[in-house]
């Protein structure tokens, strides 16, 4: 059982590394700092010390880099592009201009003075052999030779280093170890004269080169890192908890308060405890409610319930703090399947099923309705009356090519009027939906996404594919953190519900 000692995350608003490369959302690295900043603003025991605040900063970026990883299949490095109008940016390209310059003039001189060229070309070796797998001994021996700076040394002295033969020498290695992306850009380096220019146009294929190989790592390491990360996750969090006090409060309060919904109707506990208050002791519902959830259900409703977060609300639970953007993101995917399933079914109820027994229509009009929902959030209405503009046309334009009876006018008026009234949250369609969507979800933890696919609700079969798609990433990444921080679940949850009364809930149930 892990130690649970209460702490507050404190964090540094500075990055705790600093380098060329960044994850592919750098903004979910800026938003989870920030969110650790908010968490830990209402309660600090103590003022860390610098050292304290680097050495917590760097182990949440390593934690959050290997969850990163993991839980995010599309994740990946890329070459870090400053603003160009931004102070680094303009920093950067002086700084760059400057060397290239001072390198242009140094080949340039007579004799030629070769110092930057020498340090280049040290700095592209290290690069070559990065790039090299472990079992390309032969290659990596001829680099060394072919690149041996100290005998390079000595032919500068003697104005004897060829630069172009040793240009040609490296592009011909990054041909060979290139990607196949890489391959056009290579090809125009060959074509490149200048030998400033050419070494800078290597240098730059290279840092992408390097990427590619970094990519690939993480690729190839997958596998083995989720073998390895539920351990490595909590291991690192326990750390944490042992360094700082009250960490896990939040997640308390948020498991407390979903075992008090699920148990007892808001109207009939008016004089339920604050937050702070259940934190501190089990609910008086524990001891005398005969039918308890049990504390997987109370989980799963807390998943759940985080996909309908304040996002004012700043004590989200500090287990699931790395995950905070992706629920968000989540949420909004959700809230915009239940608007499009909504649109689809009032349409299907004005045009009948033929025309939704062709898939082509069904996705041009779910291509249609999702472009024009990309304003939704600050223009609902605005929005909704464009969406029944143009699927009331394409409805009617349908009927008549089908050779079946058209809209009338007061038809097509109706259907406007309820495609409009989607807007509204109170629409009793949306909110139908709304409710099956996370129904859904919730049965996508109890049984198992593949049950649940098996049973796929009829009312949603019109956005399956779009459904299935988020049920899965919901599921794995919800599995994951359950996984991950069960023992401090448990050793919560057994507090809130005293396991002599906790009833197991049926699957069958859902």
């Amino acid at each position: 059982m892990p130690k649970m000692e209460k702490t507050v995350l404190q964090n540094d608003s500075n990055e705790a590394e600093n380098g060329t490369h960044k994850p592919e959302t750098p903004e979910q690295t800026q938003e989870n700092q920030s969110c650790l900043d908010d968490h830990s603003a209402a309660s600090r025991p103590e003022v860390l010390s610098v050292t304290d605040l680097i050495e917590t900063v760097n182990e949440i970026s390593k934690l959050s880099i290997a969850h990163e990883i993991v839980v995010n299949q599309d994740f990946h490095m890329e070459d870090s592009v400053l603003p160009p109008n931004s102070l680094e940016g303009r920093i950067m390209e002086t700084m760059y201009k400057a060397f290239w310059d001072h390198l242009k003039v140094q080949l340039s001189s007579t004799p030629a003075d070769f110092t930057s060229a020498l340090k280049l070309l040290k700095e592209v070796k290290e690069i070559l052999l990065s790039l090299l797998l472990p079992r390309q001994n032969s290659l990596r021996d001829e680099i060394e030779e072919a690149l041996d700076i100290d005998l390079l040394k000595q032919e500068a002295e003697h104005g004897a280093l060829d630069v172009p033969h040793l240009s040609n020498y490296i592009l011909n290695l990054m041909t060979l170890l290139c990607a196949p992306v890489r391959n056009e850009a290579v090809r125009k380096l060959k074509s490149i004269t200048d030998p400033v220019q050419l070494l800078r146009g290597i240098f730059h294929v290279l840092g992408l080169m390097k990427m590619d190989m970094v990519n690939y790592s993480i690729q190839s390491l997958r596998p083995y890192l989720k073998e390895h990360s539920i351990l490595y996750e909590r291991a690192k969090f326990q750390e944490l908890l042992n360094k700082q006090p009250n960490l896990l409060d939040c997640t308390i309060k948020w498991l407390t308060k979903t075992a008090l919904d699920l148990t007892t109707p808001p109207s009939s506990s008016p004089d339920s405890p604050s937050s702070s208050s259940m934190a501190r002791s089990s609910p008086n519902w524990a001891v005398d409610n005969p039918q308890l959830p049990s504390s997987t259900m109370v989980l799963y409703q807390g998943y759940l319930n985080l996909l309908l977060w304040d996002l004012d609300n700043k004590e989200f639970p500090e287990t699931l703090l790395m995950d905070r953007i992706r629920l968000r993101d989540m949420e909004s995917q959700l809230k915009q399947l239940a608007i499009l399933t909504s649109v689809l079914l009032v349409a299907r109820s004005f045009s009948g099923s033929a025309l939704f027994s062709s898939t082509e229509f069904v996705n041009k009009l779910k291509h249609i309705t999702k472009a024009l929902m990309e304003g939704f959030n600050s223009r609902p209405e605005e929005a909704m009356v464009s969406v029944s503009e143009q699927v009331s046309q394409k409805i009617h334009e349908r009927l008549k090519d089908m050779g079946l009876t058209a809209l009338s006018s007061e038809k097509k008026a109706s259907l406007k009027g309820q495609l409009q009234n989607i807007a509204k949250k109170e629409n009793c369609v949306r909110r139908i939906i709304d409710q099956r969507i996370h129904l859904f979800l919730k049965g996508c933890l109890v049984r198992g996404m593949q049950e649940s696919l098996l049973d796929f609700p009829v009312g949603l079969i019109l956005i399956k594919g779009e459904l299935t798609k988020l049920g899965w990433k919901f599921f794995n990444l919800m599995r994951h953190n359950q996984q991950v921080f069960s023992p401090y679940y448990d050793e919560i949850l057994k507090d809130i519900i005293p396991s002599a009364q906790a009833q197991e809930t049926e699957v069958k149930s859902i």
